[in-house]
């Protein structure tokens, strides 16, 4: 809810600044409009099944990304959107993927025993509580470190490298892992945003090519702020993170 309240409020922001950027559009027909609904209906009862699962308890949140992988291939295969050619290109770019993930897992945990033996966690953790900082200031300068890694590094390399330093500092000053979880996702979130290295940054221009790249991290500034106001309001009141898992668990 907070993220779609500041990207609403920045949405508004862009169009007062610009109001040619977003000209009103023709209302659509309440037929069209249900029409375009039952386009997508594949789409939703994949995400129901999914999700529901997930909730439902029926299956794992790991095993629910193998179901889902599963389901949108049946999908595709059923509308005609694949063939053996590109069911072999996205099997080979599964498996690249899948051995760059496991790479950089086996690094991750190389480098966490590393930490262990060397002791780094609790001379960290001596550290800042030797500091003087109080623990929200703990937490907002370990924020300020992601934004500034997420502006240079891809997300997964971030968590990896860093969680295994920070949670056991995050957990000794007693705070919540849900929350530093939640926490992390967010801020990740504006790392894949974030020049110079954003990932969606790229993404955007290998469509819109047309669009020059300084104007998408020009269109993107509103986002981005209203990223990091929300990273610091949940850095603040951990509650809000965590208000909906002790409800539902």
């Amino acid at each position: 809810m907070l993220g779609m309240l500041g990207y609403v409020l920045a949405v508004r922001w862009t169009v007062w600044r610009r109001p040619e950027s977003a000209p009103v559009a023709e209302r659509a027909e309440r037929s069209e409009r249900i029409l375009s609904l039952k386009r997508i209906w594949s789409i939703c009862a994949l995400f129901v099944l999914v999700i529901g699962g997930i909730y439902g308890g029926f299956f794992t949140a790991a095993e629910a990304s193998g179901i889902g992988a599963f389901g949108a291939f049946l999908l595709a295969w059923s509308m005609g959107r694949l063939n053996w050619r590109t069911l072999h290109d996205i099997l080979v770019d599964s498996a690249l993927t899948s051995a760059m993930l496991i790479a950089m897992l086996i690094g991750a945990s190389v480098f966490t025993e590393f930490l262990n033996y060397t002791g780094a966690h609790d001379g960290l953790l001596r550290f800042v509580n030797d500091s003087g900082l109080p623990p929200v200031g703990v937490v907002l300068l370990i924020c300020a470190i992601y934004i500034v890694l997420g502006a240079l590094m891809e997300e997964l390399s971030m968590i990896l490298l860093t969680v295994p330093l920070f949670f056991p500092i995050v957990t000794g000053l007693g705070y919540d892992p849900v929350w530093f979880g939640v926490l992390v996702v967010v801020l990740c979130e504006l790392g894949m945003i974030a020049p110079p290295v954003g990932v969606n940054l790229f993404v955007v221009r290998s469509i819109a090519r047309e669009v020059p790249l300084t104007a998408i991290i020009r269109g993107i500034a509103p986002f981005a702020t209203a990223n990091i106001i929300r990273i610091f309001i949940l850095a603040i009141f951990p509650a809000i993170s965590l208000f909906l898992p002790r409800l539902l668990f």
